[in-house]
Formats: structure tokens, sequence, C-alpha cells
């Protein structure tokens, strides 16, 4: 009886030697034969967003590190000024149909007397009161058109959010002078998130477009994310050859017998995220490339 369990024993401690030899030949596998990097970090579009007016902001509805939708007011910039534009605008509408409807009946009456009289009305008087009449009714179009540009800045007073994401960098608060088209604030789009692997070059031709991929970050290193390859880079900054000294080229001492591959970017779309992983822009991924999991793709 004591064989036996002796013998149990030892078959066991067999069978978990052997299942971790070979969990560890997998994982050894699965890191040399498939391209990987712990060089990745995540991305996103960033919206700078910024006023298509100027004055004084009255008043900030955000807070920094805030969720918004899109729609969301973001902050409101004083509109007195642009109100009174307003007003101006829709006086010289006014006016401009005023003096047109006058030049009209000053043609029309002049119409009417050479139809009568040929001889009454010079084709030079004429021509004149045409003119003048086409010439309001252009100006009633330009009129037209101040009003809208009143109206649009009246709205650029009121700044919302253009996509759902978070507010990041907010340096603003209630008297800050916004100027027109300068960035007040950043909007990372939550939508939007992506992450670049920075592949050494001899892994390039391990890689295309489609193949399955996994992103492992360091924030959540026990909850790797399912994902794909999306694109590869085109191009690098040089770092030999830029101007410096009295308009030289720059280049950079190598040890002859150490040769560093290059580092491209490759980017990489992600799939559902599990839960309790929050995405943020910078964090630090590793990324592993899976061939050989990938769909037949062209």
């Amino acid at each position: 009886m004591k064989k036996i369990k002796k013998l149990f024993v030892i078959a066991l401690n067999v069978l978990i030697i052997g299942g971790a030899v070979w969990l560890g030949y997998q994982k050894f596998d699965e890191y040399f034969n498939n391209p990987w990097t712990r060089n990745g970090q995540v991305r996103a579009n960033v919206i700078k967003v910024a006023p298509r007016v100027s004055g004084p902001v009255v008043y900030v509805a955000v807070n920094d590190n805030q969720f918004v939708r899109k729609g969301d007011l973001l902050f409101q910039i004083d509109d007195s000024t642009y109100e009174v534009a307003l007003s101006q605008a829709e006086a010289s509408l006014e006016r401009a149909v005023v003096s047109s409807r006058g030049k009209k009946i000053e043609y029309e009456r002049l119409l009417d007397i050479r139809a009568r009289d040929k001889g009454a009305v010079s084709l030079k008087d004429l021509t004149r009161r045409q003119i003048a009449y086409e010439e309001s009714l252009i100006q009633i179009k330009v009129s037209e058109q101040q009003l809208n540009a009143a109206k649009l800045n009246m709205a650029f007073t009121r700044v919302y959010a253009s996509v759902d994401g978070y507010v990041s960098n907010l340096d603003i608060k209630e008297g800050t002078q916004a100027v027109a088209n300068q960035p007040l604030l950043a909007l990372v789009d939550v939508n939007s998130f992506w992450v670049f692997g920075y592949f050494r070059e001899s892994q390039l031709e391990n890689i295309s477009i489609g193949d399955a991929a996994k992103v492992t970050l360091m924030a959540y290193p026990e909850q790797p994310i399912e994902a794909v390859v999306d694109s590869l880079g085109w191009g690098i900054a040089p770092k030999d050859g830029t101007v410096g000294y009295n308009l030289l080229p720059n280049v950079n001492p190598v040890f002859q017998w150490i040769r560093l591959a290059q580092r491209i970017p490759v980017r990489i779309s992600l799939k559902d995220l599990p839960d309790g992983i929050d995405l943020r822009f910078g964090l630090t991924a590793s990324i592993m490339v899976m061939p050989d999991e990938t769909q037949n793709h062209e």
C-alpha cells in the first residue's frame, strides 16, 4: 500500500512538472515565434477646443477630467458685444429693404412715364434708375449675409463638446480672455482609442494587416485585450543627416559590431474591452501579434 501511494505521488509530481514544462514551452514558442514588443502606447484623438469668437469667459460648465457627451456645453463667452452687432445687422437689413423699395418705386415711375411719352424720360435717366434699383437688391443680399454672420457669432459664444470624451488640461475660469481660434482646453475622444506598437524592423515581415493581436496594459497586467493589426507605418524621422553646426549634417557615431534595429509604428485596433478597464492616452502597453490565429485575408 505504501509503495502504491509512493508511486502515485511520484506520478503526480511528474505530471505537474511535465505540465509546467509544457506551459513554459508554449510561452517560449509564443514569444519567440510571434512578433511582440513591450514598447507600445495607448493613443486617442485629442480635440483641441478653440472658440470661434473672442471675448471674456463668463461661464465654465465643466471640470478638469470630467466626462462629457457630444453637444454638452463646455464654456460661454460674453455675448453682449455680439448682441449689439446682431441688432445693428438687423437694422441694416431693414434699412436696405426700405431703400430698395424706394428705388423700385422711382424706377417703375420712370418706366410708366416713358411708356406714355417716350420723349419725357431719357434713356440715360432710366438706365441710372435701373442700376440704382439693382444695386439696392444686391445690398439687401449683403445685409442678409451680414445678419447671418452676426447670428453665427452670437451662437459661437457658446462652445459645445464635438465628441463624447474627457475634458483635459482645463485651465480657464470666469474672466479668462478667450481669443478666436486659440485652444482653451483638450477633449480626449472616448470612442477613438487605439494602440501604437513600435516593432523592430526585423519583425515586420511577420506582421500583416488583419493579423490578430493581444494587448496587455501595464495598468491591467491580468486582463489582456483582443485586438487586430490595423496598419503599418511607412516612415520614421531620421536621426542622422539633420542640419547641425554651420549647416553641416549631424551623424551619430555607431559601434560597428552593434546594429540596433529601427522601431516602426504599427497601429493596433482594440476589440471589446474587458470589464473594469479604463483606457487613458499614453498608457504603456505590450503587444503580441499572432499570424497563426488570423483569418484568411488578401
